[in-house]
């Protein structure tokens, strides 16, 4: 499996998008250090690590992001599944648009919950610098940290609703990846490890049309400890 182990491969395997839920490669708490916490397994929006990010992002401009996107899109995922499990185990038939409506509003707003917790968690008030192994990786992919970051923003200059750098485990390639709407975009199988919202939602307040300005910002405030937990749980 290109050395990558049947753990990996069955987690990963269930956590790309493009019609399946995102769900990070390092979830299992049994054998992963880094669990995952968030509201896919809580059904609870997962509680910010800031207020604002000085120099970047306002309170005014992250509080409503958290808790009416990232929250709203948290109730409509526990909505759809409530229903759509409820149709399992009691049998009831449900209007064949209406089922594949709901089974792709479960994944749309899994998607965006999984993407939402990324992008606030993969974030620092204070300039860090990639640890040896993602720093390599990132070399070896794109040539240098510059290259990447070069390359990082013009996706998500592009976007219209994220970017990330993901990792593939089948061929252990690092990708930039533009995802305009929460289902699709992403490589199937791959775990994202920057992620940036580039909606309006995200920067309008403190940024209002500038979104150029914004992802120049975020490259200063990517919280490369927590980049390189999420490596390190996939290798």
């Amino acid at each position: 499996m290109n050395d990558i182990s049947r753990r990996n491969f069955l987690f990963t395997s269930v956590g790309a998008t493009a019609g399946a839920l995102l769900l990070p490669a390092y979830v299992d708490a049994k054998e992963q250090t880094h669990a995952y916490e968030g509201g896919l397994l809580t059904g609870q929006p997962k509680p910010l690590r800031y207020k604002s990010i000085p120099g970047f992002l306002s309170e005014e401009q992250i509080t409503p992001h958290h808790t009416a996107h990232y929250g709203g899109a948290l109730r409509g995922y526990v909505a759809a599944d409530i229903k759509l499990q409820a149709g399992i185990i009691e049998g009831t038939d449900m209007d064949s648009s209406l089922y594949g409506a709901t089974q792709r509003a479960r994944t749309n707003k899994a998607n965006s919950v999984i993407l939402h917790e990324l992008y606030f968690d993969g974030m620092t008030a204070k300039a860090s610098k990639p640890a040896e192994e993602i720093l390599t990786a990132i070399k070896k992919r794109f040539g240098s940290l510059e290259k990447w970051a070069a390359d990082f923003q013009a996706s998500a200059k592009a976007a219209t609703g994220w970017a990330m750098l993901a990792f593939h485990p089948l061929n252990g390639k690092l990708y930039n990846v533009v995802s305009d709407k929460h289902a699709t975009g992403v490589l199937w199988m791959a775990t994202p490890l920057v992620v940036i919202d580039v909606y309006e939602h995200a920067f309008y307040v403190d940024y209002k049309n500038n979104k150029t300005l914004y992802i120049e910002k975020f490259m200063e405030h990517i919280d490369w400890e927590e980049v390189g937990r999420r490596f390190k749980g996939i290798r």
